[in-house]
C-alpha cells in the first residue's frame, strides 16, 4: 500500500525522510488525540459550526470552495492538511501550510449583508485556528477519554508552532483563552440556512459513503453537543440535535474501538515508523510507549525522534 498522500500537488510521505521530526513529538497529547478518527470527525464538524457562526467565514467557505458540491473531497483535503501539521515531517508540513496560505490569499469577497472579508484577516485566522483546537480536544475529552487540565494545556501549547506558520497571531493556550475569544465574536454569530444545510450534508450518505446513516447523525449530534452553550443558542440548534442515549452509546463504542485497535496503515502509524517506533506505538499503554521511545532515543540522536 502506498504511503504517499497528495495535497495541493505536494506529495507527502509520512514514512520519510527517516528520523525527520514532526512539529509535535510522539509522546505528545496531540499524537494521541489525532489518531482517533471518531474524535476527528466530531471535532471537525464542531469546528466548522463555530467557524460558520461568523458570516465572513461562512461566506468565504461556501462561496470559494467546493464543499457544498464535493463534501467528501473537501473534507479529505482538510483532514490531510491537519494530519500533516501533526504527523508529517517538518519539511512537508511547511510546504503544505504555505500552499494553504497561498490559496487563502486569493479568497476575498463580501457577505450577503455587504461586509467585506479576506481569508487572511488576523481575526478570522485566529478564530479558525481556535475552533480546530477546541473541537478536536473536546471531542476526544468527551467521547474518547477524559483529559486532565495539564493535558489540555499541553495540547494547546503543542499547536502553537503550526498555528504561527498559518499566520495566527492570537494563539489560545487554554479553554479560558478560547472562551475569551468567543465572547468577543459572539455578538456577530447568527443562525443561517447554510449551517443547517452543512449539517444535513454531514448526516447524509454524501459525507461518508458506507457509514450507516444513523451513526452519521449521531456523530453530527455529538458535534453539536460539545458546542459552547452560548454558541448553540445563537445558532438556533435546538432539541432536534440532541444526542440520544443510543447514539451516545454508538459513538462512544466506536471511539473506544478506534482508541484501542491499531490502524497500522494511516499517517499516525506511518509517522511512528519514520521515527523508528513500531507502527502500533500510539495504541500501546503509556508505560510501553515510554519504554519504546527511550529505546528509540538510545538508537539515534534525540533530535531525530522529538520535535
Amino acid at each position: 500500500m502506498s504511503t504517499l498522500r497528495t495535497y495541493l500537488g505536494w506529495k507527502v510521505d509520512y514514512t520519510a525522510p527517516a528520523g525527520e521530526p514532526a512539529f509535535t513529538s510522539p509522546d505528545s497529547v496531540s499524537w494521541q488525540v489525532f489518531k482517533n478518527p471518531v474524535a476527528l470527525a466530531i471535532g471537525g464538524i464542531c469546528a466548522v459550526l463555530l467557524e460558520f457562526a461568523d458570516a465572513r467565514i461562512r461566506s468565504g467557505v461556501w462561496d470559494h470552495s467546493v464543499f457544498k458540491t464535493d463534501p467528501i473531497g473537501r473534507s479529505r483535503r482538510t483532514g490531510i492538511a491537519a494530519m500533516v501539521g501533526i504527523y508529517g515531517p517538518q519539511g512537508a508540513a511547511r510546504r503544505v501550510i504555505q500552499g494553504v496560505t497561498n490559496m487563502h490569499a486569493r479568497v476575498s469577497g463580501s457577505t450577503p449583508a455587504g461586509e467585506t472579508y479576506t481569508a487572511l484577516e488576523p481575526e478570522l485566522l485566529d478564530w479558525v485556528s481556535a475552533t480546530a483546537s477546541y473541537g478536536f480536544l473536546f471531542a476526544y475529552d468527551r467521547f474518547v477519554s477524559p483529559l486532565s487540565e495539564a493535558e489540555k494545556a499541553r495540547f494547546f501549547a503543542e499547536g502553537e508552532m503550526v498555528a504561527g506558520l498559518y499566520g495566527v497571531q492570537q494563539k489560545i493556550r487554554s479553554a479560558e483563552d478560547f472562551t475569551a475569544m468567543m465572547q468577543t465574536l459572539l455578538p456577530r454569530f447568527e443562525p443561517h440556512p447554510i449551517n443547517t444545510e452543512f449539517l444535513s450534508i454531514m448526516k447524509s450518505g454524501r459525507a461518508a459513503p458506507g457509514v450507516p446513516k444513523g451513526l452519521q447523525s449521531a456523530v453530527v449530534n455529538a458535534a453539536v453537543e460539545i458546542l459552547p452553550h452560548a454558541v448553540r443558542e445563537r445558532l438556533g440548534l435546538g432539541a432536534e440535535y440532541d444526542l440520544s442515549p443510543a447514539g451516545r452509546f454508538a459513538v462512544k463504542s466506536l471511539a473506544r474501538i478506534a482508541e484501542n485497535v491499531p490502524d497500522t496503515t494511516g499517517p499516525p502509524a506511518q509517522a511512528c515508523q519514520r521515527l523508528g517506533l513500531p507502527r502500533s506505538f500510539l495504541w500501546k499503554s503509556q508505560a510501553q510507549r515510554a519504554r519504546l521511545l527511550e529505546a528509540a532515543l538510545q538508537r539515534q540522536p534525540a533530535k531525530k525522534v522529538t520535535a
